[in-house]
């Protein structure tokens, strides 16, 4: 089975105890590993995927963690390197009480951060597989070129380049950083998700079709539009496109239901084993599959406290979804 590297950040998510506080009203936290990358991973391999996590690990006692915790879940840990110069990342999060989350981050020298080109080997990629990446280890550092080389290595190969721009404004220096470096980055993708809080920041476009059609620039072909409780729309670069509802479920915590949905959606895209030139043509054949396996992936996630912890196995995502479809039928 071709493989589905994640690369960037691994750190530790500190979820709240209690719901609708600021942080600096919450009194207690668990741990819990996390990291865009890592929880797409993750998804992947719960859906039956074979994933591979690329990135750089502190030797600290956070890094053991999160080490245990990608190897007892099934990702393939034999391309991240370990460091002693780097420290793991920490978040800590507040929710809301629609679930919604706040970010404070410390991770201004996590070992992620400190992945160099010349430690990631062209030879460890093979035709046909996919790489996903997100926009928080792109920031000034060793890894932000290490992405660059790592998607100039799956162009050549013909590989499938996914990204998922998950802005983290704290994380910058401004805003305008932010958006200038996803610009950068967004032509190299062949898929890109782009959730609906995230549109008008990134295009500068208010018009919903308007600015989704201005994401097709360079290599992209694939877009992935999510909106939260109202589903998700696969959008074509040959003007096709196809929306999912989405399911209904009790809010929780939505940790990690983002990256649940692209795992889900890469997972079905990678058993599909299709080459990168019928890429569009055959996200369109399977577009229902596809979309709603991703969006029971994000929900399932969501309707439960936590990232890792939430994502769900395979059968019971097509479980939720054969019993949501039955009741849509009853009504």
């Amino acid at each position: 089975m071709k493989k589905v590297f994640c690369i960037g950040e691994t750190l530790i998510d500190f979820i709240p105890a209690q719901k609708n506080k600021t942080l600096k009203e919450v009194t207690s936290f668990e741990r819990v590993a996390g990291g865009a990358p890592m929880n797409v991973a993750i998804a992947v391999a719960k859906y039956g995927g074979n994933s591979v996590m690329l990135t750089k690990i502190a030797n600290d006692h956070f890094g053991d963690y999160i080490m245990d915790i990608l190897k007892e879940n099934g990702v393939d840990t034999s391309y991240c390197l370990r460091s002693h110069e780097g420290e793991t990342g920490l978040a800590f999060v507040s929710v809301d009480q629609n679930g919604e989350r706040s970010f404070n981050f410390y991770r201004k020298n996590a070992a992620d951060l400190l992945l160099s080109p010349e430690e990631v080997k062209s030879e460890w990629f093979q035709p046909g597989d996919l790489l996903h990446f997100c926009s928080v280890d792109l920031i000034e550092s060793p890894i932000k070129l290490t992405h660059k080389k790592v998607i100039e290595d799956f162009r050549i190969i013909g590989g499938i380049v996914s990204f998922d721009p998950n802005v983290r404004f704290p994380l910058w220096p401004d805003e305008e950083s932010c958006r200038r470096t996803i610009h950068e980055f967004l032509p190299l993708a062949d898929i890109v998700k782009v959730s609906d809080e995230e549109l008008t920041f990134i295009t500068g476009i208010e018009t919903e079709n308007e600015a989704i059609q201005s994401l097709f620039t360079g290599n992209v072909k694939v877009v992935i539009y999510t909106k939260g409780s109202k589903g998700a729309v696969i959008y074509l670069k040959n003007g096709n496109h196809y929306e999912d509802k989405g399911f209904k479920v009790t809010v929780a915590d939505t940790t990690g239901a983002g990256d649940a949905f692209i795992g889900g959606f890469l997972s079905e895209l990678q058993s599909l084993d299709i080459p990168i030139e019928n890429l569009c043509e055959k996200v369109s054949e399977n577009h229902q599959r596809i979309l709603a396996f991703a969006n029971a992936s994000g929900a399932l996630t969501a309707s439960v406290k936590g990232a890792i912890h939430a994502a769900p196995a395979k059968h019971h995502v097509l479980n939720f979804i054969a019993t949501q479809r039955d009741k849509q039928c009853l009504q």
